[in-house]
């Protein structure tokens, strides 16, 4: 079980949450212009490192916010992120 540390909640249990995926990757500049495989790869290829990983979360069950959390992949250390 995760204990996550809400920015605005404190820490809370990783059922108050839902996981939003990588965090730092940009809409493209041009949409419009994309291939299908461009696309693809977009919305379904992301990185899966073994160490420390940049999350977004949202605290459903709180806040309702989203913010970004470092975990590590291996050990599931949660620390925030600047």
């Amino acid at each position: 079980m995760l204990l996550i540390d809400c920015p605005h909640c404190g820490p809370r249990d990783e059922n108050e949450f839902r996981y939003g995926a990588q965090a730092g990757i940009a809409y493209p500049d041009t949409p419009s212009e994309l291939t299908d495989a461009e696309w693809a790869a977009y919305v379904f290829l992301r990185d899966n490192p073994k160490g420390w990983f940049r999350e977004r979360w949202f605290h459903t069950h709180g806040c309702r916010t989203w913010f970004v959390v470092e975990r590590h992949t291996v050990t599931h250390e949660i620390r925030r992120s600047p």
